[in-house]
């Protein structure tokens, strides 16, 4: 059983990846019906929160059908990351992370996300110091190391752990990296069987597959899997996994219908959340990636991004819904490369 503090989260949970611009509270809802087991907000900014910033501030929305739920922040200054702990505990997460993986370049200048990566005195002493402060269990989410020539994590890993951090997460690959290539597991793996471990170690990058999340559970050993670009306009991903878990064998993919169906759940949460405006426009990301793989497309697409309109995004989506009526799996999807996000996960 995995748990953090006394949070128990079942024998090997599936997270869902903190991601800028994508894990608002309209698409966690959607992949927490499909079966996520943890789930956190966009990262937000210790100095917009500790400024009360109303784009921070409402980056602190959750809902209690969401839980459990981890509340993500980021920041390269110890006043700033200690003080915002208090107003990230009034919204009532289950768990705070902090966020040491972000490659953005302008997260990186202000020595944030894995820009600390290159500084691992303050980046401990920054986290001793919000470990000592938070009530809520503190966790990590970070990278293999800054480049090749740096790959610290196993030492980080068990330095976090003995300051009283209580879970870590880790991405697959260094800054430098961003996002290219293969992620490298084979340093996670190091971290989860280092014998002085004893904290959940969660594996990150490159998870598309039910057959490879079973593959690199069984090869390293983690805790537990964090998905990231791979739900993006795919939330089934979770309850394939966990079928292809239970019984080794592949659920059938969504057809067109469920699609549409979350599709247009994600769309109606989205107006509710941001309203009509800012939920129209954020939107236009996810609908090349509900619809992957699906013919001629592009014209629907470019229908569902150029009207403002609530009412025909939904008569588009119905005329989908009856064109693509007899379009059942899309084989596979597309690969990673060709999903729309350029955000941090």
């Amino acid at each position: 059983m995995v748990r953090i503090g006394n949070l128990d989260l079942g024998e090997f949970p599936l997270l869902l990846a903190p991601m800028e611009d994508v894990s608002d509270p309209p698409f966690r809802a959607v992949c927490k019906t499909q079966g996520a087991d943890l789930m956190y907000t966009e990262f937000i900014s210790s100095e917009g929160l500790i400024r009360n910033a109303h784009k921070s501030m409402k980056k602190l929305d959750i809902y209690d059908d969401e839980r459990p739920m981890g509340i993500q922040i980021f920041g390269g200054e110890e006043d700033a990351m200690v003080q915002a702990i208090d107003v990230v505990s009034e919204a009532n997460p289950n768990l705070i992370d902090i966020n040491f993986g972000c490659p953005v370049k302008n997260v990186v200048c202000k020595e944030a996300g894995s820009g600390m990566l290159r500084n691992l005195p303050k980046l401990l002493k920054i986290t001793e110091a919000m470990v000592k402060h938070s009530k809520l269990p503190i966790t990590v989410k970070t990278r293999l190391g800054w480049d090749e020539d740096s790959k610290q994590v196993v030492y980080l890993a068990e330095a976090l752990q003995d300051i009283g951090v209580q879970a870590v997460a880790i991405h697959g690959r260094t800054r430098v990296q961003m996002y290219k290539g293969e992620a490298d597991w084979t340093l996670i793996g190091e971290v989860k069987n280092n014998p002085r471990m004893h904290i959940p170690i969660f594996g990150n990058g490159d998870i598309n597959t039910p057959e490879k999340a079973k593959l690199y559970r069984e090869r390293y050993g983690v805790d537990g899997i964090m998905i990231g670009r791979a739900a993006i306009g795919y939330p089934w991903i979770f309850r394939e996994i966990k079928h292809y878990f239970a019984t080794g064998e592949h659920l059938i993919r969504p057809d067109t219908d469920e699609r549409v169906n979350v599709c247009l759940q994600h769309f109606e949460r989205s107006l509710t959340w941001k309203g009509d405006k800012l939920g129209i426009l954020e939107m236009r990301r996810h609908y090349t990636n509900y619809f992957k793989g699906y013919p001629h497309f592009k014209e629907y697409r470019t229908r569902l991004v150029t009207t403002d309109d609530p009412q025909e995004i939904r008569d588009i989506l119905t005329e989908v819904r009856s064109v693509y009526k007899d379009i059942q799996a899309i084989e596979q999807g597309a690969s990673l490369e060709e999903v729309d996000y350029n955000g941090c996960d």
